[in-house]
């Protein structure tokens, strides 16, 4: 069987200069990640990513302008990803530890600072420079091997 690309969508959230960030594989890692997932059929990029968040952290956002367009892949296997990143505001909610994921992957959810964000293992490589990037400036991160 040919697999396809995935798509999935991603949220650049600041507040108080902190960006948002998830666990990235349930239990099996230190890796942090921007909340987002999968894109589901007939569903706008924006209405997944609305999904997703709500899903992962229980916050409702506003989805703005897309600023990252990154690439993953198993080189060993036959993943590939490409993941959509758009800046987002919250609307309303916040980040509750008790919020439980209904699909159980995200389990943990953390502000962190610019700096903080340098001493922690987090994907894409690129994540700091455009979530504390040029606004309106959209960034393309070619094909990394996925890390685990």
């Amino acid at each position: 069987m040919k697999r396809t690309i995935r798509i999935a969508t991603r949220a650049i959230i600041l507040h108080n200069d902190r960006l948002l960030l998830v666990n990235a594989w349930k239990g099996r890692s230190d890796l942090w990640c921007a909340p987002g997932g999968g894109a589901e059929l007939h569903s706008s990029l924006p209405d997944n990513l609305i999904r997703e968040v709500m899903e992962e952290t229980g916050l409702t956002v506003r989805v703005g302008a897309p600023c990252l367009i990154n690439e993953f892949h198993d080189p060993h296997g036959d993943f590939h990803q490409t993941d959509i990143y758009f800046r987002c505001e919250i609307t309303a909610g916040e980040i509750d530890d008790n919020w439980i994921d209904p699909e159980g992957i995200v389990t943990r959810r953390k502000w962190a600072t610019r700096d903080e964000v340098r001493r922690l293992r987090v994907k894409p490589d690129s994540l700091a420079a455009v979530a504390w990037g040029e606004v309106g400036a959209i960034t393309y991160d070619p094909l990394e091997p996925i890390v685990r």
